[in-house]
């Protein structure tokens, strides 16, 4: 029935919305359209993406698949030096392989294997969700047969390209072998720490038996490691391996493949207990070698062992050779054969790796004392946590004064030096150079604890939490050789720092190379790493490195040992002085050298004694002389800093004036701009003589001086006059006292002794005396005949009078002398000249005496008369 309107204009209006309805539904079918379309182009263009990426994958190759192209090794210069793969395979056919092995890992990489054609949506789904509920890494989401294609064919670069070449690659492999071949050709190419392939080999090198009498425990725990070999290696992580086995057996239950039961007995084997000790190593590039191969498979996911790479190298043959020899030789006297050391020598520059000493006599794939040691650094930490940060941050001079005295950590524990003494007010230069540890805490407290990590951080030095302790090496777990050396190469390379690599380029079977040198990190200002340098370049000339010395070579370093703690004092028994570990980290403008030494275990002996602390400072000198020869390069002071010459004491620092003596001034480094400007007026006079004193003897004729001055490195003229005659210098001399012989009885003598150094002089310190006259004396008591006739006397009296003036004016002609001589060479130390002295008092021969000369002089030597003392008036 058709709808009745009242009126037009209703009709009208009933329409018109009529009309609107049909234009929504029209907007709708837009939507859906237009994203129908991008829909039907993201496929289009995907799979014209992915047909691009598929058509450029590599072709399938058996050798690879199966693990048959080793891959070759050269050294720096581009010679051959190894062949990786090839001779550390077993190959087993997959019915040679017991079934408790591919059930293990088939559980834990793949466990739809025999139902997926190589993709496995089901198991990526699944593997997102199994991370979720136990943890990342729990599963995987790369099926085994990407996992071999991976192996065989592809870099680890994350891109959409490798990924869509992997799951192309994946279904071809499918469609061309069975599923049994290619889990064949997966088990028997997998990589082991070693540089072992395949789970027989693997079978052999770990377990040392046969692959068919392998357990349980066994199985998974080769099923594990391969997630992360490195990490899971028993040898050297036995704690992370046994977790990683446990996970391995747990997917096992819940798969199907054992009850839990099995599972249980197996979690409660040991890791190490079924662990054989690895084969001595025949190639003397092994360590590095393995290090190198370990590289390339964590940068690029490839494995060397069968992916027929060309892998150069940063290797110095020459250098691997020699630290061989250092370790293996006789060259160093080892005290026992329990003594382990590793070193890693790396250019200063770039980083490169250029030998690995991984320790003595080590074995096949065993620990690597150089790259894998994680021990606390000692006092090695220190110019990274404490006096680096310093600098970089608070501008620090090498002469910033600081205060070795009785000290507590924040928490009120107190820290001790290693001698236990303190020694006042020093600079850091002194403190770092002595290894003091009060002067390195205090450092670290005024820079911050976060500052001084991500300082340390930057040198490739990761430290989850930092605490107080850290200040002086006690950390938590421990750094590497190679860390360290790594860390100390940016001091010398201007604050730039490059994370040490072993491998610069590889270049694949199809010709495409791969660049894996690390890019270069600003870790500090050039200020910091040269006023560093210079204060570690202290260290070895006159510190406790003094025994990693070389001469003519531009050597920076630092000691480094670490002590005991209580419970282990209690176990080892060490003996006084003894350390846990020892370190000497050092370098020139050319090559970098970390040696650490110790013991790892041994039930005999578990410290070095101080003896043996010498050890590592010899393998470094030893070092750095071999692959130094004929270097006389010095490290370049930048712009950013000034040297000033400063008064030793001065604090603040003040500049040296032209007065300050020699010995006094130190030479420093300051950041530019933050320099002193004031000039020390300390020694613009010297202080006075004190405590004067006048002595004469009666027997002797003699009158003694002596005095007391507040510094040693002055001399001191002594003068003096008779009966207020004019004064005359007697003599300039280094001790403290003086004899004048032959004085004339009733006469009144006035000395004066005043401090010289240079053209520096003092006022003078001031004292006379009486000399008591012949009647004042009981001449009836003497004998007749010594009484001289008035003659005699008369002539006597005058013959002093015409000496006192002669030898006056020879004093003043010797005194023009020794100032003729010192502007001739005043660089030259002055001997005060003496040639008056008297010779029966040990000063010298004796002069020429004029007739009436008073003033026959002597140094005070004593001549066993007795003295009496007359007072004297001081001035």
């Amino acid at each position: 029935m058709s709808q009745q309107y009242k009126s037009r204009e209703e009709r009208r209006k009933a329409l018109a919305s009529k009309k609107k309805k049909p234009k929504k539904k029209g907007i709708a079918r837009k939507i859906v359209f237009f994203i129908l379309l991008l829909g039907l182009v993201g496929i289009i263009g995907g799979t014209s993406t992915f047909a691009y990426f598929a058509a450029t994958a590599p072709p399938l190759n058996d050798d690879l698949l199966k693990g048959n192209m080793s891959s070759k090794v050269y050294d720096k210069d581009g010679n051959e030096i190894g062949e990786v793969g090839s001779e550390k395979r077993t190959y087993v056919k997959i019915d040679e392989i017991p079934q408790v092995v591919k059930d293990a890992f088939i559980a834990t990489e793949d466990v739809r294997f025999y139902k997926h054609n190589g993709i496995d949506p089901i198991r990526i789904g699944g593997a997102v969700i199994a991370n979720f509920k136990e943890g990342f890494g729990s599963e995987g989401a790369s099926t085994i047969t990407q996992q071999l294609v991976k192996l065989s064919f592809l870099s680890l670069d994350k891109t959409v390209k490798r990924k869509a070449q992997e799951a192309w690659l994946a279904l071809q492999v499918e469609q061309k072998y069975s599923k049994d071949e290619i889990l064949e050709m997966y088990l028997n190419r997998i990589y082991y720490p070693g540089n072992y392939y395949g789970v027989a080999r693997a079978t052999e090198a770990f377990f040392g038996k046969d692959l068919k009498d392998i357990t349980l425990s066994e199985a998974a725990m080769l099923a594990g490691m391969i997630k992360n070999p490195d990490l899971y290696n028993p040898r050297k992580n036995p704690d992370l391996a046994e977790k990683r086995r446990n996970v391995v057996l747990n997917l096992m239950v819940k798969n199907g493949f054992i009850s839990e039961e099995e599972a249980a007995k197996a979690k409660q084997t040991s890791i190490t207990e079924s662990l054989v000790e690895p084969k001595q190593q025949q190639n003397k590039y092994h360590a590095f070698i393995e290090h190198a191969i370990e590289e390339v498979r964590k940068k690029l996911g490839v494995d060397p062992s069968s992916a027929g790479l060309k892998i150069y190298t940063t290797i110095d043959t020459d250098a691997q050779e020699y630290v061989e020899q250092l370790l293996n030789g006789d060259e160093i006297s080892y005290p026992s054969k329990y003594f382990q050391a590793g070193i890693a020598l790396i250019d200063t520059t770039t980083g490169e790796i250029r030998a690995i000493g991984g320790g003595r006599n080590q074995p096949i794939g065993g620990f690597n004392y150089a790259v894998d040691l994680k021990r606390q650094p000692g006092s090695t930490i220190k110019p990274i946590l404490d006096y680096g940060p310093a600098i970089e941050h608070l501008k620090w001079s090498t002469y910033h004064q600081i205060v070795d005295e009785p000290y507590t950590y924040s928490n009120g524990k107190p820290i001790n030096n290693y001698d236990r003494s303190y020694k006042g007010q020093m600079s850091i230069r002194e403190a770092l150079a002595d290894s003091r540890n009060i002067p390195a805490l205090k450092a670290f407290q005024e820079v911050g604890e976060s500052r001084a990590k991500a300082f340390a951080e930057k040198l490739g030095i990761k430290i989850d939490k930092i605490t107080e302790a850290y200040a002086i090496g006690g950390f938590e777990h421990g750094i590497s050789p190679l860390q360290l050396a790594g860390a100390y190469s940016a001091f010398g390379n201007n604050g730039i720092y490059n994370e040490p690599y072993s491998v610069t380029k590889v270049v694949f079977v199809d010709g495409t190379k791969a660049d894996l040198t690390p890019d270069p990190v600003e870790a500090m200002s050039d200020y910091t790493a040269f006023m560093i340098t210079d204060m570690l370049k202290t260290v070895v000339e006159r510190g406790t490195g003094t025994r990693a010395r070389v001469p003519g070579l531009n050597i920076a370093g630092k000691t480094g040992s670490t002590n005991f703690t209580e419970q282990e004092k209690a176990k080892y028994h060490p003996e006084r002085g003894a350390a846990k570990d020892n370190w000497f980290v050092g370098y020139t403008p050319k090559y970098t050298a970390a040696v650490w030494t110790g013991y790892e275990k041994n039930e005999e002996k578990m410290y070095i004694t101080k003896r043996e602390q010498q050890i590592a400072r010899d393998i470094f000198r030893k070092l750095m002389r071999h692959v130094s020869d004929g270097d006389s390069s010095d490290f370049k002071q930048p712009k950013s800093v000034v040297k000033k010459a400063i008064e030793k004491g001065s604090n603040p620092a003040k500049l040296a004036s032209k007065y300050t003596p020699k010995n006094m001034i130190t030479y420093e480094y300051f950041v530019r701009g933050e320099e002193p400007t004031k000039v020390s007026t300390k020694y613009e006079k010297l202080d006075k003589p004190s405590g004067l004193s006048i002595n004469y003897d009666q027997k002797t004729n003699a009158v003694k001086l002596s005095w007391n001055h507040s510094e040693s490195d002055v001399s001191f003229e002594v003068s003096a006059s008779i009966d207020n005659a004019a004064s005359k210098v007697l003599t300039t001399t280094k001790d403290k006292s003086y004899v004048l012989s032959n004085v004339k009885p009733g006469s009144v003598y006035k000395f004066s002794v005043t401090a010289v150094r240079d053209s520096m002089r003092s006022d003078p310190a001031s004292a006379m005396i009486e000399i008591p006259s012949v009647e004042e004396e009981e001449q009836e008591e003497l004998p007749d005949e010594l009484t001289p006739p008035p003659e005699q006397e008369q002539n006597e009296g005058q013959d002093e009078e015409d000496q006192l003036e002669n030898e006056n004016d020879n004093e003043q002609n010797n005194g023009q002398n020794e100032e003729e001589n010192q502007n001739e060479n005043p660089e030259q130390p002055q001997t005060p000249n003496d040639s008056t002295q008297n010779g029966n008092q040990g000063g010298g021969p004796t002069p020429p005496q004029d007739p009436g000369n008073n003033f026959n002089r002597s140094q005070t030597g004593g001549n066993g008369n007795s003295q009496t003392e007359t007072p004297a008036v001081q001035q």
